[in-house]
């Protein structure tokens, strides 16, 4: 299969210190920020994103969590079984705060609108906002990520795989097939 390395661990640390900074930027600050992970890697990337957001801002405390849609999702039964996973917010809940949804890739829009369905269910927080490390396009719903690593446009054939190394041993984003 043809593979084409698209961001190499350092890319992917320049993206999400890019990132940190613009965060912190909108949200003029840290404070009322709670950074949420969908599993599978969009968790590592939240702690890594809370991380480099409290080396900015060595005041605030990292404040994240993770959020499981496997129950959420509206292609359950066109999809292997698959275990559910662990929902984790931080004391005191979502209510009122700028929760900070981070996600590996960002294809069709349907894994987040499942994660906002799932976070209805958890408060009602003040302001829900999107990072992704990759956004793809080829979106099904109208869904847009507020903060970007790396636009990566891509043929529908095509497969974005993310690797990090708190889950694969390494850290690479390599488009798979399709490129000659």
């Amino acid at each position: 299969m043809n593979a084409t390395e698209v961001l190499d661990a350092a890319g992917i640390g320049r993206a999400l210190q890019r990132m940190a900074h613009q965060i912190l930027e909108k949200n003029q600050g840290p404070d009322g920020l709670i950074i949420v992970g969908i599993p599978t890697r969009g968790v590592p990337l939240g702690v890594r994103l809370a991380n480099t957001i409290g080396r900015i801002e060595p005041a605030w405390k990292p404040v994240s969590g993770q959020l499981d849609v496997t129950m959420y999702r509206d292609d359950l039964a066109r999809r292997p079984t698959r275990a559910l996973g662990q929902t984790v917010l931080p004391v005191g809940g979502i209510d009122g705060r700028v929760v900070l949804l981070v996600d590996d890739v960002l294809y069709s829009g349907r894994t987040i609108r499942a994660a906002l369905d799932a976070l209805a269910g958890l408060g009602r927080p003040r302001a829900v906002r999107l990072a992704v490390l990759v956004d793809r396009g080829h979106r099904e719903l109208p869904i847009r990520a507020d903060y970007v690593g790396k636009n990566l446009p891509t043929a529908a054939a095509e497969r974005v795989r993310v690797r990090l190394s708190e889950v694969d041993g390494l850290d690479s984003v390599v488009i798979e097939g399709g490129r000659a």
